[in-house]
């Protein structure tokens, strides 16, 4: 399983490394948003610096969006799907090869937003293990999630309207815990940070066993 997963998050990677798809449009996409909330809230930089960390996880979502379903727009054409399903490639390698390849790519994005948020929203992300912690388990929920969901609307016409429909919600507690974490490694907040990033890891050991669980059924069925 863990050789399958290393191919497919290969040859993702590969793809994407190619195409440029999250260099010339992912990240612009992520980087807009934090401009326009930038523009559209108070221009008072001490606003803006209570809520980065918020604003930070509300674009790294809505990537996310967009990095899930360009690891799945790859598989439709060609007859690539099906391709996957005769491989002999087990379908929990898959899985964890479609997950690991957007992790990495959210990761490179995350980098890159948070220098956003220090040099237009003034932030200081003092407090780097439990920063570095909780984008981690963030980042590998949001992906194992993403993916999951993906594997459901796959084989649907309407896939690219119904994956956010779906992902959306379910990424709730992960929006909330890492905005939490975020903002007690901020200085924002006093509460609990590692708590904050403990949910985190749940959430993302939960989608990844039911990713590696259920995926085999979910491939066959899109």
């Amino acid at each position: 399983m863990w050789r399958d997963a290393l191919l497919v998050a290969g040859k993702d990677l590969r793809i994407e490394a190619r195409s440029r798809v999250a260099s010339n449009q992912v990240a612009p996409f992520a980087v807009l948003v934090l401009v326009l909330f930038g523009l559209a809230l108070d221009p008072d930089r001490g606003v803006l610096e209570r809520a980065s960390a918020g604003l930070f996880w509300v674009a790294v979502l809505f990537a996310s969006v967009l990095a899930v379903q360009r690891s799945f727009t790859i598989e439709t054409g060609d007859g690539a799907r099906d391709g996957l399903r005769l491989s002999g490639l087990d379908p929990g390698g898959i899985f964890l090869g479609k997950t690991a390849a957007v992790v990495v790519q959210l990761l490179a994005l995350e980098v890159l937003l948070a220098v956003g948020i220090v040099l237009l929203y003034g932030a200081d992300l003092g407090r780097a293990a439990m920063v570095a912690a909780s984008a981690a388990a963030a980042t590998v929920g949001l992906a194992a999630a993403g993916t999951v969901y993906a594997g459901v609307a796959a084989g649907l016409r309407v896939r690219e309207t119904l994956l956010p429909l779906l992902m959306l919600p379910v990424a709730a507690p992960v929006l909330l815990g890492a905005t939490r974490a975020w903002e007690v490694a901020m200085g924002v907040s006093v509460d609990d940070g590692w708590r904050w990033v403990q949910l985190l890891a749940v959430f993302a050991a939960v989608y990844l066993a039911l990713g590696v669980a259920a995926f085999g059924t979910l491939l066959e069925e899109s």
